[in-house]
């Protein structure tokens, strides 16, 4: 599923955090991930001590994964949000780009048009972000990848 190297320098991930920020502000949402669609947690705002982000941002990739299936089944590309609902809590989850999935849990202290309002405002701003993560690596030359793997070696030789 991976679509190559994916980095994201500390100022980029300023950014995505502020947007998750102002998102989960005006949404008036209890938190927000940014997970990579092979599962790993690119990013994390709001209330998130309780959640085991780890073990959710894995099964978020896989819930779209399988939805994919679904969605091809139907005749469809892909299904780009999807909506859990539970007794206290809810979570709304979107695409963002072709290579991350925004989550964002909430309760009834707000509405599910609200976060989903918030939600495509934020994802697409997020795609802006995410989508300069590949021009990154291509102004690392062959050369600084080369040196640095070097000095790595060889500060595990001494």
């Amino acid at each position: 599923m991976s679509s190559g190297t994916f980095v994201l320098f500390e100022e980029q991930i300023d950014r995505i955090n502020a947007s998750m920020l102002r998102l989960l502000k005006k949404a008036e949402a209890k938190c927000a991930l940014l997970v990579d669609k092979d599962g790993h947690l690119i990013t994390r705002q709001g209330f998130t001590q309780t959640l085991d982000t780890t073990a959710l941002s894995a099964l978020l990739a896989g819930s779209f994964a399988s939805t994919r299936e679904i969605a091809r089944l139907v005749g469809e590309p892909e299904f780009s949000v999807l909506f859990h609902q539970g007794v206290r809590d809810h979570i709304h989850v979107s695409l963002v780009g072709d290579r991350c999935i925004l989550a964002i849990v909430f309760d009834d202290r707000t509405t599910v048009g609200m976060v989903r309002l918030y939600a495509k405002e934020t994802a697409d701003r997020l795609k802006e972000l995410t989508s300069m993560a590949g021009q990154a690596t291509a102004d690392l030359s062959p050369d600084f990848a080369t040196s640095a793997g070097e000095k790595i070696d060889n500060m595990f030789k001494e």
